[in-house]
């Protein structure tokens, strides 16, 4: 389950939390003919994102001829262009010369350090694009989900991170040690893991700690929101839980 505040934000978090290996909305299978890429946009399959992203990039399909062979509503194609477009723009530049309101938005498209760092002319680590927007005061807000509709003040503890904001719904604290949730469930990976980061989270308390999960799969008991003291649905990527620890 993927949260931000746009859909460019949310769509490249949840693209990143199916599966570690894709960066996020970008090409990943190769089609290596116009043909092929036209039967994977005419026929749905979990590869479909990844034809509208290589029509996009390589500006081989508009919009318009995207929504005819899919049928997806042009409101939702036009978020993907979007974050096709800011690519576009940071390609231009190298990491020196990047400006700070062009990586803002990139950030808040969703783009992850990794993927930027492969973007920017000349090439660059995920730990120099990191180093780059921090000095540039480019971090991740903490967000709190309204359970309540604003009906009353929210208190559950369901946290998310996004750049779309200009401060955090909660206070930085000493969230004791943090525990890593199992994330997508795969044969052979599912309830397991799960019941080892509950067994860890109560073990934690037991022994007068306090503990922060970190997790995205609704689906488990890890992320129930009284199971911890912090709770984010958030990526299991280094980038996210270095920004997790650092608050």
């Amino acid at each position: 389950m993927s949260i931000g505040r746009t859909m460019e934000e949310s769509l490249q978090k949840a693209m990143r939390m199916v599966d570690p290996s894709v960066l996020g909305f970008q090409k990943h299978d190769k089609f290596e003919s116009m043909e092929a890429l036209r039967q994977e946009l005419d026929v749905p399959t979990d590869r479909r994102l990844f034809a509208i992203a290589q029509a996009l990039y390589d500006k081989t399909m508009s919009v318009q001829e995207i929504h005819e062979i899919t049928k997806i509503d042009h409101w939702f194609l036009r978020r993907l262009e979007n974050i096709v477009k800011t690519r576009d723009a940071i390609e231009q530049y190298s990491l020196a010369d990047l400006p700070a309101d062009l990586l803002l938005e990139a950030k808040q498209n969703g783009y992850s350090d990794i993927q930027l760092s492969g973007m920017v002319k000349g090439g660059a680590t995920e730990d120099e694009i990191r180093a780059k927007r921090i000095s540039a005061g480019i971090e991740p807000h903490v967000k709190q989900i309204d359970t309540l509709a604003a009906e009353y003040p929210a208190a559950t503890n369901y946290l998310y991170m996004t750049y779309h904001g200009s401060e955090s719904d909660v206070d930085s604290a000493d969230g004791g040690a943090i525990v890593l949730g199992s994330g997508a469930y795969r044969i052979g990976s599912s309830i397991e893991f799960d019941w080892c980061g509950v067994s860890a989270i109560r073990a934690l308390r037991q022994m007068g700690h306090q503990s922060t999960m970190i997790n995205y799969n609704p689906e488990t008991v890890s992320t129930d929101y009284d199971e911890c003291d912090r709770l984010y649905f958030e990526e299991l990527s280094r980038e996210r839980v270095l920004d997790i620890y650092n608050r």
